[in-house]
């Protein structure tokens, strides 16, 4: 029987927080992994790569897993009610419901992850609080049926432990194997806890109106779950 995996993918993903979990989803013993979008237009990722989408909010199968990933457009998707409308109509019949990075806030604002613990971007982890949702700051986090990833590269992470959890470690362990996921990067700064704190601040500056327009996002998305 087959496994159904679907993405949501939009304007402006991250890339790598979708295709980081897709390279291990693809490896998967009799997997099916979809891309799911409004249209079957392509849709442009943040840096300009174009992704087209296999299958539509009308034409996605049900599904066993279905993953959120984040990035800048995001911030429109928590009060996107046709997105989450869409999200909590799968996510009623799936085994998993699973999110990578800032793809957390959004099933947050659908509703789903009430009570529950989840991981996100460091830069955006403390929103999920106005969800009612406990920010967890672990790379990968397992909440009953719901996994969540941290940051981006945490995809590969999340990717491996979904694998692990549906298929077993042996699968899990070749994928990784295969895929040669050993990473040793060439610098310990790839948290705020590690990098420089002149590091640190130059990313919060750069990422100033972004997080600001998320936090309002956020805050007119839990305004309208409360209601």
């Amino acid at each position: 029987m087959t496994f159904r995996i679907g993405f949501l993918i939009f304007p402006d993903i991250m890339q790598l927080d979708m295709t980081g979990p897709y390279e291990v989803f693809t490896k998967l013993p009799g997997t099916e992994v979809s891309l799911i979008w409004k249209s079957l237009d392509p849709v442009r990722a943040e840096g300009g790569m174009r992704i087209i989408p296999d299958v539509t909010f009308d034409t996605c199968p049900e599904l066993d897993l279905i993953c959120v990933p984040g990035g800048s457009g995001m911030n429109s998707l928590m009060n996107d009610q046709a997105t989450l409308t869409f999200l909590r109509e799968k996510a009623e019949r799936a085994k998993y419901v699973t999110s990578v990075c800032t793809g957390s806030l959004v099933l947050a604002a659908a509703g789903l992850l009430n009570g529950r613990r989840a991981a996100c971007h460091w830069m955006s982890r403390q929103m999920l609080s106005e969800f009612k949702v406990t920010p967890d700051p672990s790379r990968v986090v397992i909440d009953g049926n719901y996994i969540s990833g941290g940051g981006v590269t945490a995809g590969i992470d999340f990717g491996l432990t979904v694998a692990a959890e549906v298929f077993g470690e042996d699968v899990a362990k070749s994928i990784q194997l295969g895929i040669e996921y050993t990473p040793k990067p060439p610098f310990d700064a790839g948290s705020p806890e590690t990098a420089e704190p002149d590091v640190v601040q130059a990313a919060l500056d750069a990422a100033t109106e972004r997080q600001k327009a998320r936090l309002a996002a956020v805050k007119q998305a839990a305004a309208t779950l409360d209601a």
